[in-house]
């Protein structure tokens, strides 16, 4: 079946279009969910974004042209593999397992420790947006500075400083609050 008669059977709504389509680009869709979502999320989040980009293609086969379907498709990929990593880390703050504190027994200790936690975590979610969302992908994330720079289309160097300046706010809030 061409991509033509694909988006034909889409746009009248029968069910064979889907299929053919998925046939065709499921391991596209997948490949370019995969590279984004990574190791930060789980393989039921990936497929459930996979599916949702033949949804997508579903419920908006009307305005997608025959000659550009897969570049139709990746888009819709990437941009909802990276619309799922966003929510993931703003509907997921930084958990308190990823700020390890030396293991103290004593019931002070213990609630200074959870304190200084809390404090760490509202003063990322200080931060404003892209150095919030970059600062979590590096330092809560552990994704490198290309690929940050890759999927937020920024260069390298700019990812870099954000760090820098992210760390340099952090220190400076946790500063004027006692922590550090």
């Amino acid at each position: 079946m061409t991509e033509e008669q694909i988006l034909s059977k889409l746009r009248s709504k029968d069910p064979e279009g889907l299929e053919a389509l998925m046939d065709r680009y499921l391991p596209y869709v997948s490949t370019i969910v995969w590279n984004i979502l990574g190791d930060f999320m789980g393989i039921q989040d990936a497929e459930e974004v996979a599916s949702d980009v033949f949804l997508a293609a579903w419920s908006q086969a009307e305005t997608i042209r025959g000659d550009t379907l897969k570049g139709w498709l990746g888009a819709v990929a990437r941009n909802q593999a990276k619309s799922k990593l966003r929510s993931a880390q703003k509907d997921l703050p930084l958990e308190g397992d990823a700020l390890e504190f030396p293991d103290e027994r004593t019931p002070a200790a213990q609630t200074e420790q959870a304190e200084q936690r809390r404090l760490i975590q509202k003063a990322i979610d200080q931060m404003g947006e892209p150095e919030r969302e970059i600062f979590l992908r590096h330092y809560y994330y552990a994704q490198k500075v290309t690929q940050i720079a890759l999927d937020l289309n920024l260069n390298e160097s700019t990812v870099k400083s954000k760090l820098r300046r992210g760390r340099m706010r952090l220190k400076t809030i946790l500063q004027r609050w006692g922590v550090v």
